[in-house]
């Protein structure tokens, strides 16, 4: 059974079961794959190098757009000209951090320094996001509702399964952001100068 992350003298421990690090990386998988986007063959590899995406459209699928949302409310024209201007690398820095948080799952027993903590912290919350979108929270009671569902057997469907799934990576990012909270407060302040 998974440990909640707590900080330790080595750095932010933290403890998953084999088949809970293998959902774990699927989950990471999983949003990897809908964040890559499809190569496009006549691409300009000069906007690539710099980041321009002038395909990039708002995403038609909910839970990818709560990944990518618009940056700009209430003007279609200036929201989706920021999109090609910034989402190649909003999509390039959200699967690096996933893919570098599955690499922390190679053993059961994680040590997780505090850069790795952060860089976990996201991919969960990732996940989350893309979750609590599949499940249709968008209220306090929502995630009360969600919050219910406790135990396996009460899995009888999939959303019962996803709640689960849910509550699992909810309760992790909060163990894992209390540890980094407090590693936080016992780094020594940095001196006026920046030595």
């Amino acid at each position: 059974m998974a440990k909640a992350f707590r900080n330790t003298r080595k750095g932010i421990a933290g403890y998953l079961e084999p088949g809970e690090r293998d959902l774990v990386r699927k989950l990471f998988g999983d949003i990897i794959t809908m964040l890559e986007p499809d190569t496009i063959a006549d691409e300009d590899p000069l906007a690539a190098m710099v980041g321009l995406d002038e395909k990039a459209e708002t995403p038609s699928d909910p839970a990818l757009f709560r990944l990518l949302p618009n940056a700009v409310n209430d003007d279609d024209d200036e929201a989706l000209e920021f999109r090609r201007l910034t989402e190649r690398s909003l999509r390039e820095t959200k699967v690096g951090a996933l893919r570098a948080a599955s690499l922390s799952l190679d053993s059961s027993r994680l040590l997780l320094n505090y850069e790795q903590g952060q860089i976990f912290s996201k991919a969960l919350n990732d996940v989350r996001l893309v979750l609590a979108k599949r499940l249709d929270i968008e209220s306090t009671e929502d995630a009360e509702r969600i919050h219910e569902v406790t135990s396996p057997a009460q899995a009888e469907d999939v959303e019962q399964y996803l709640a689960l799934v849910y509550n699992f990576t909810t309760w992790l990012q909060e163990s894992l952001m209390q540890a980094l909270m407090e590693q936080l407060g016992q780094q020594p302040p940095e001196h006026p100068s920046g030595r």
